[in-house]
């Protein structure tokens, strides 16, 4: 993007970062919501809810961190209350040395979000209008507003959608749409949650790659959100796993995968219908006519499998599936539980 300030993307510190070498801290942070249910006519209890319940990690200036969860773990509350859109109930938050809550006006000039599928662009404008508002409401140079437009038009392929209405792109086009726009005034942070969803393979490809080229010429800060495990494999050294509002993981994918000794499929089409393959360190889960699934640990490399499946078995085509976030976390619950049994 436009500007000075481009540096190792794996750095920490940094002008403007956090004392204690933490460019994003959270410290014992806790969201309660009060919630009411009606119990009869004209009477209601209340109760409350812990959305985040003493959560703490720390994110260096420069780093992408992948932060995940089922639905309802407390992700979107975590991110809420890092923009600033929700005041924790407890602990300490800072982001840039900021606190959200109190400085959000300032905070905003530095952060930048994509929240899936809730746009931040205007519905029935054209795009090219809401990037214009962007560009007087960050009031951003008019050089580094034009480099940086020109920048995402091209690599995130907006040029023949500038004129388009909003509400007649495709979620795909649109997710686009609104990462070029959390991006028009150089953010130092940026929040993404579920950047490829709707994408087709090639434009998954290409929004990760700019993602990998914007952090790596600008350091920019990105928080990751997402249930596309590949996202996390290509974009992110470190992953944080969070779960009925608590941190259970924090580290590299593959200790991610042992912990919850997850599987990874590789499915296989024979030409013919043939017994069930035989190879190390896979075991066939399922068969039908020509093709079978086959289970191995989500931790190691399918190369050694495909080389050795080509070479004895008369292959037509195959294909990897990995292991979806869901089934993650429910493992890692099974293998702790099963580790507590006396």
């Amino acid at each position: 993007m436009g500007g000075d300030g481009a540096g190792d993307g794996g750095g920490s510190g940094g002008a403007g970062g956090a004392a204690g070498g933490g460019f994003i801290e959270l410290d014992r942070v806790e969201k309660v919501f009060d919630v009411r249910k009606r119990t009869g006519f004209l009477r209601s209890e209340r109760r409350q809810v812990r959305a985040v319940d003493s959560l703490s990690f720390t994110v260096a200036r420069g780093e992408m961190v992948g932060y995940i969860g089922p639905n309802g773990a407390g992700k979107s509350t975590t991110i809420k209350m890092l923009t600033g859109i929700l005041t924790p109930s407890g602990g300490r938050l800072r982001v840039a040395g900021i606190d959200p809550a109190r400085e959000r006006t300032r905070l905003a000039q530095r952060i930048g979000v994509v929240f899936g599928q809730r746009t931040t662009l205007w519905w029935d404008l054209p795009l090219i209008d809401s990037y214009r508002l962007a560009h007087r409401m960050y009031r951003i140079p008019a050089a580094r507003y034009r480099e940086n437009l020109d920048r995402c038009v091209e690599l995130l392929e907006l040029g023949g959608l500038l004129d388009v209405p909003v509400r007649q792109l495709s979620l795909g086009q649109r997710m686009r749409g609104d990462i070029a726009a959390a991006l028009l005034h150089d953010p130092e942070v940026l929040y993404l949650d579920e950047p490829t969803i709707g994408l087709d393979v090639v434009s998954k490809a290409k929004v990760r790659e700019f993602l990998r080229d914007l952090n790596a010429e600008r350091a920019t800060t990105v928080l990751l959100t997402t249930h596309d495990l590949q996202d996390i494999e290509q974009l992110c050294s470190r992953v944080m796993v969070i779960d009925h509002g608590r941190l259970m993981y924090d580290g590299p994918l593959a200790g991610l995968h042992e912990a919850g000794e997850s599987e990874r499929t590789l499915v296989v089409d024979l030409e013919r219908e043939m017994p069930p393959v035989e190879v190390p360190s896979a075991r066939v889960v399922r068969v039908e006519g020509p093709r079978q699934w086959l289970a191995f640990p989500a931790g190691q490399s399918a190369a050694p499998l495909v080389a050795r499946i080509a070479a004895d078995y008369p292959l037509v085509d195959l294909s990897v599936r990995e292991p979806d976030i869901e089934a993650v976390i429910a493992q890692m619950y099974a293998s702790a539980t099963e580790r507590a049994l006396p």
